[in-house]
């Protein structure tokens, strides 16, 4: 972020000018056609770039409302999260997903941040059961079948690769540059988890194996994999909620 930018988000900060905040808009444009471009494999079949855009500058609005540029975080990926977040909402609301499987997932969401809040660590798989008041049985159920339905979530979109240059014609330095950071970021949050829990990301986001394929790898069940998976999404997604929450 360059000194002018700087500039304006501190005077926007204190008069919260509509004519600065456009300016700002306008000027980190770049982000919202470039997330758009890296996740149109994944948007394809639920709605054109068009739409893509819309929801990103939506999104790029509210990245410069909340933007602080106090905490010496790159703009751009601050943006880039947010903006991914709106493309992922989106396709979340055209998308179907059996009613039971996606209020288990927002109770455990819940559950989980409010556990995480009293305890000031990542509570245990025992722990957010007894407090949904589930079976250790049902509640690895609900696990599994929450991580092979659900076919789109933020935490999938952050750890694609979605910082291919196909398509792109730009050679911006900024561009790399918060493109190292993010990857930087997410790669911070894999550390946290525990060993397996690194093994079943690294597999399946990196090495782009299937729940089923990494069973076969690492010697235990295809759900065991998918509630390991579950987990791990719950974990990842508190530790880029702190990152981008100003």
């Amino acid at each position: 972020m360059g000194a002018d930018s700087t500039a304006l988000f501190k005077k926007y900060k204190v008069t919260r000018d509509v004519e600065l905040r456009n300016e700002l808009v306008l000027m980190y444009m770049h982000v919202v056609k470039y997330v758009a471009m890296s996740l149109r494999n994944v948007y394809a079949k639920y709605g054109d770039l068009d739409d893509i855009v819309n929801e990103g500058v939506i999104a790029l609005i509210s990245a410069v409302d909340t933007f602080d540029v106090e905490r010496g975080v790159k703009f751009e990926t601050y943006a880039n999260l947010k903006i991914k977040g709106a493309v992922i909402d989106y396709v979340r609301k055209q998308d179907w997903i059996p009613r039971q499987v996606r209020k288990f997932g927002k109770e455990l969401d819940e559950t989980y941040n409010n556990l995480y809040n009293e305890l000031g660590r990542a509570p245990t798989n025992n722990e957010i059961s007894e407090k949904m008041g589930l079976t250790r049985e049902k509640f690895a159920k609900n696990m599994a079948d929450a991580a092979s339905t659900v076919t789109l979530s933020f935490e999938e979109l952050l750890y694609e690769d979605n910082f291919s240059d196909k398509g792109l014609t730009s050679n911006d330095a900024d561009r790399r540059l918060y493109e190292k950071e993010l990857k930087q970021i997410i790669a911070d949050a894999i550390d946290t988890l525990n060993p397996k829990e690194k093994q079943v990301i690294s597999l399946h986001y990196y090495e782009k194996l299937k729940f089923n394929e990494i069973a076969k790898v690492i010697g235990v069940s295809e759900s065991r994999v998918c509630q390991i998976h579950s987990k791990s999404m719950l974990n990842l997604k508190r530790k880029l909620e702190e990152y981008i929450k100003m």
